[in-house]
């Protein structure tokens, strides 16, 4: 493959995010395939936040360690990256505030007087961005013409301002190397929380309800940003118990809706995820995954409530549940969720992480799968409405209040076929029996789905066994290799014979996830498959394709 990275770095609070955005765009529109990862702390104002945008001549979602350019805004980016610089680096650094040591032979650095220029067009600190961004483009041998039809659609306000502190960094650096174009169309880029908010609408969305958590939150502001485009009721209550009991008031009255939180947030909600199993009420639960327990690291990430999803509430009930690994799959599998919850009437998850959520992919949604609004189950208005009507697959004809033909109760409460509280024997349990039901009519369904992905060499013995976002990196790391990855895409009902298939002469099986524990090999375990090998990080932070090259040394 053709590729390099870029790292611009500086203060939390100062368009860090946005200029990597605007990088990724500007390479976009060269012809290159690009993934952008995003590095931040828990602070509005202060420490040190960075991103990581790689371009590629192939499609690309992970992160390398070493980078071809850096673009330092204050003293900190030069100070935690040097062991990211190359020989072959260009550090682009602004002179009046950075101090910059000769670095290993053969990097190139080029100073800009950034601090200067701003205060000569009386411009605002964030326009720092712009300045670096156009010393960037200059240096590279990225035409000017490219960086201001960018900016022009990037920049919401003071647009003549900002083209003007580009072009002076524009103009302030020599070429240093050369980017050169590739001849392929630009895709959009977007983040994972963007695709499964398109998925979501796709699929049929009316209501989203989300308490801010991170990394949820993106869902909620990309969603609320698009509110009126697609008439969409998006809501912030004062909790998470409120957004779980909320929500299921909206599913009552027959509004598809979907919430999204993390795990402390989550762990509010799960009373109000009992009632939906119990009352058959069809909700979707984008859960963002971060480090914990408690509080944890708000701002980065990990894959540790796999096990959380698939157990969380009291009692025992159907679910589904689902790990997309990358934008197209996150668009997808988001719409696929929503249709099995009002299909099946019970609660859909879609596991996701901040790697996942915030990273920014290219997207081609002719990859991604055609999203269908499904069929709900209805009431014929032939018999005497029953909430809870028997059925082959458990699933009960739907009515929604304020239907006058209809008595439409859910309950709590153990009940019968007509919403009425029960404590007797027989009734609970064919009442059981028929909740659960559903999962295996869902199961079977799911057969004809591709729910187990298989990528690399499809003969070998060695299988690298990743989930969610892991798939990007497992996927380029297992080309060197020359091994097989396996992503199963659904954890819930598990895919027992896709699984079993991918696996076919498997003779060395290495796992790979962002927990402790082996959360995936844990549960591929309760099936009777072993791993030979479990490579974990736990820091907060992905792999980066460096790390896991280094981890399958000598397997």
């Amino acid at each position: 493959m053709t590729g390099f990275s870029i790292l611009i770095g500086g203060k939390a609070g100062f368009g860090i995010d946005k200029s990597g955005f605007i990088i990724g765009r500007i390479l976009n529109q060269l012809g290159y395939r690009v993934y952008i990862y995003r590095d931040y702390p828990s602070l509005i104002r202060g420490g040190h936040t960075f991103s990581i945008i790689r371009a590629s001549s192939e499609r690309i979602a992970v992160h390398e360690d070493k980078v071809d350019y850096i673009l330092a805004l204050n003293q900190d980016c030069i100070n935690l990256h040097k062991k990211r610089i190359k020989p072959s680096s260009i550090i682009i650094y602004d002179s009046d505030i950075v101090k910059l040591e000769d670095g290993p032979e053969g990097v190139r650095q080029s100073g800009v007087s950034i601090a200067a220029i701003i205060k000569e067009e009386n411009a605002s600190e964030i326009m720092r961005n712009t300045c670096v961004i156009g010393a960037f483009c200059k240096a590279s041998g990225i035409k000017q013409d490219i960086l201001e039809t960018v900016l022009k659609k990037e920049i919401p306000r003071e647009v003549d301002l900002n083209l003007k502190v580009a072009f002076r960094g524009f103009d302030a650096v020599k070429e240093l190397g050369k980017i050169e174009p590739l001849s392929q169309n630009p895709l959009p880029l977007l983040s994972g929380s963007q695709a499964m908010g398109l998925g979501l609408i796709k699929g049929g969305l009316n209501t989203y309800i989300a308490y801010p958590m991170t990394p949820s939150s993106p869902l909620l502001h990309f969603l609320a940003e698009k509110a009126q485009d697609y008439n969409l009721e998006v809501i912030h209550p004062e909790s998470e118990i409120s957004v779980m009991l909320m929500a299921l008031g909206f599913a009552y009255a027959g509004k598809k809706v979907a919430v999204g939180t993390s795990g402390g947030g989550f762990c509010l909600m799960t009373e109000g995820l009992s009632l939906a199993g119990m009352s058959e009420t069809p909700i979707v639960i984008m859960l963002g995954q971060r480090p914990g327990p408690s509080t944890g690291l708000p701002t980065y990430t990990s894959q540790t409530e796999l096990h959380f999803a698939l157990n969380a509430g009291q009692g025992e009930f159907s679910r589904f549940v689902v790990a997309p690994g990358d934008a197209e799959e996150a668009y997808y599998w988001s719409g696929v969720a929503l249709n099995m919850s009002w299909k099946y009437q019970l609660p859909s998850f879609i596991l996701a992480d901040k790697t996942l959520a915030e990273g920014i992919y290219n997207f081609d949604l002719a990859a991604a799968g055609e999203i269908k609004e499904g069929n709900t189950v209805l009431w014929d208005r032939t018999t005497p409405y029953k909430r809870y009507a028997n059925s082959e697959n458990g699933v009960s004809p739907l009515a929604f209040v304020p239907d006058k033909e209809a008595i439409i109760k859910l309950n709590s409460y153990e009940h019968d076929e007509y919403g009425i509280t029960t404590e007797e024997p027989q009734t609970t349990k064919f009442m059981q029996e028929k909740r659960l039901r559903k999962e295996e009519y869902l199961a079977k369904e799911l057969e004809a789905i591709k729910t187990v992905n298989v990528y690399g060499e499809k003969n070998s013995s060695l299988v690298l066994l990743c989930w969610g976002s892991n798939k990007g990196v497992c996927i380029e790391a297992a080309m060197k290799l020359k091994a097989k990855v396996i992503q199963p895409l659904v954890l819930w009902p598990f895919p027992l014979k896709q699984f079993e298939e991918a696996l076919s002469g498997v003779k060395k099986l290495v796992c790979v996830e962002n927990n402790a524990t082996g959360q995936l090999a844990r549960l591929i375990k309760n099936y009777g498959f072993s791993v030979d090998k479990k490579i974990l990080k736990y820091d907060g932070r992905p792999f980066s394709l460096d790390e896991l090259d280094e981890a399958l040394k000598g397997i």
